[in-house]
């Protein structure tokens, strides 16, 4: 016989049997096994984190651009001894001055990543604050979380100890059993009935508990990382402002460097500095046309 084709105890006549044993005790908000929020605790936590990586990926960025702006300095001076007689010669100093400015603008883009460092590191300080707060808020979701997974645990026992019960009671039915044991049968049938309804009640109770305490805290984890997210955004567009104008000023510097060069202009101010041997070519000309 199917336990559920049993009568209703009395005490269980305002619950739905079926609907009791065939629940699964579970609600999209609690995750599996209760840890929806410790999953969602766990991710907000990963904020600090983050900050903290990216004030050592800005600060290993301004160390490469520090290194690279002395290596510019000494390939400054490299150029400044380059040979001075030649019609090369005059680009010597384009290639000194370029690599002067160029080191000054790697130089100025360290400075700004180390101001956006100290930035960086004033919204993590903040940031640990925030969410130390955060944590003696939801202490109290966290208790909720423990309660409705001890009720939980308890539930699917009294459910099970109260169809035991009723198919004790159908058996000695059928039995035809002595009507005191039928009504001792009958006794326990009740008292499973009325433990099951108690921890109906404490489970239906702890889950409300539960999910008004978690979509509060919810929408505050929400909230942090919007506003996480917002502050990282505004991070990230100092620094990509920052070596965006590097590089329009890189841009400006090697102009003159990799436009078309004037050979004929540098050639022209060598023959009137009279350095070259080209200046001395026409006297050699006006000396045979005398001759």
């Amino acid at each position: 016989m199917d336990v559920f084709s049993l009568a209703t105890p009395p005490l269980l006549s305002n619950y739905d049997v079926l609907s009791i044993l065939s629940q699964s005790y579970s609600h999209p908000l609690q995750g599996e096994k209760n840890h929806g929020f410790e999953v969602l605790y766990h991710s907000v936590k990963q904020g600090p984190i983050s900050t903290k990586e990216l004030a050592e990926f800005i600060r290993e960025r301004a160390t490469i651009e520090e290194t690279y702006s002395k290596a510019m300095a000494k390939l400054s001076k490299l150029a400044s001894n380059g040979t001075p007689v030649g019609t090369f010669a005059p680009l010597w100093e384009v290639f000194r001055v370029s690599s002067d400015k160029l080191a000054l603008c790697h130089l100025e883009l360290t400075r700004k990543l180390q101001d956006l460092i100290k930035d960086v590191l004033r919204y993590g300080e903040e940031q640990l604050k925030t969410h130390k707060k955060c944590k003696e808020e939801v202490v109290g979701t966290l208790d909720a979380v423990q309660v409705l997974s001890g009720v939980s645990q308890l539930l699917p026992k009294s459910r099970e100890n109260y169809l035991n019960r009723c198919m004790d009671q159908e058996r000695l039915r059928r039995e035809s059993t002595s009507q005191k044991e039928m009504d001792k049968a009958e006794a326990k049938t009740k008292k499973a009935a009325e433990s099951l309804r108690r921890s109906v009640e404490k489970y239906n109770s702890a889950r409300a508990d539960f999910e008004q305490k978690m979509l509060d805290s919810a929408l505050r984890f929400q909230a942090m990382e919007e506003t996480h997210l917002r502050h990282m955004k505004a991070l990230l567009g100092s620094y990509a402002h920052s070596v965006e104008d590097t590089h329009v000023q890189i841009g400006q510097f090697l102009s003159p460097i990799s436009g078309p060069l004037d050979f004929e202009a540098y050639s022209a101010a060598a023959l009137q500095e009279g350095k070259y041997v080209w200046a001395w070519m026409p006297r050699l000309d006006r000396g045979a046309e005398g001759g």
